[in-house]
């Protein structure tokens, strides 16, 4: 069954996605069974600094995909933020971003 939603998931335009594809490393966040989505929203917003869209987004693309990069970067700035939402008992990683 698919279940509507009061969420909604745009897609990114070329230069969106031309830019994200800069950066060497994606900070993902992982699904789980645990966490509600207003946590998970919160915990963007406050540590990757989203917006309350980009966060509801993320979210939303996190529960149906199973992970989600949330936010892309240098190591460095990603892995105090890979540590916050950790210690905020939500599952994340430090992905390098492999071009293709």
């Amino acid at each position: 069954m698919i279940v509507q939603s009061d969420f909604d998931i745009k897609e990114l335009n070329i230069s969106e996605t031309l830019t994200v594809a800069n950066y060497p490393f994606s900070l993902v966040v992982w699904n789980d069974e645990i966490n509600t989505f207003e946590w998970v929203i919160e915990s963007l917003m406050s540590v990757c600094q989203h917006t309350e869209e980009q966060a509801e987004q993320c979210a939303m693309l996190i529960h149906f995909k199973g992970k989600y990069a949330v936010k892309n970067g240098e190591y460095e700035t990603l892995k105090p933020m890979c540590d916050a939402i950790t210690e905020r008992n939500i599952n994340a990683t430090i992905e390098e971003v492999v071009n293709r």
